[in-house]
């Protein structure tokens, strides 16, 4: 089953990628547990997502396109990217997540996705 890992990233998080004293950890994390994701054989794909300011919403309503600039809602912590796995079980998808270094300064989610 395969399931998604949504990573949740508060502001401190996002600015660790470019802040030149922390970036070197910030990216070993995400390395070292990409790493091991691919080895177990469970990494199907996933991406770092740029900060929330840099997003774009956008609604259709009656035939009208309206967009807005940023993320759709305000929050403290933003989607920092995301992980697809393959693994038997919610329980090692969230052995996983578990594993993931958002886990212990932010939020992370765990959604089975949809067979297609």
């Amino acid at each position: 089953m395969k399931y998604t890992i949504l990573i949740y990233e508060n502001d401190a998080d996002f600015s660790a990628r470019t802040d030149d004293s922390r970036k070197g950890a910030y990216f070993g994390a995400y390395r070292a547990y990409t790493q091991a994701l691919t080895e177990a054989g469970v990494f199907v794909g996933g991406a770092p997502l740029q900060p929330a300011p840099l997003a774009t919403t956008i609604r259709q309503r009656d035939g009208k396109r309206h967009v807005q600039d940023g993320p759709y809602a305000e929050t403290k912590e933003q989607l920092g990217g995301y992980y697809v796995i393959d693994v038997p079980s919610l329980d090692k998808a969230l052995d996983w997540a578990a594993r993931c270094p958002a886990a212990s300064t932010g939020a992370v989610e765990v959604r089975p996705n949809l067979p297609m």
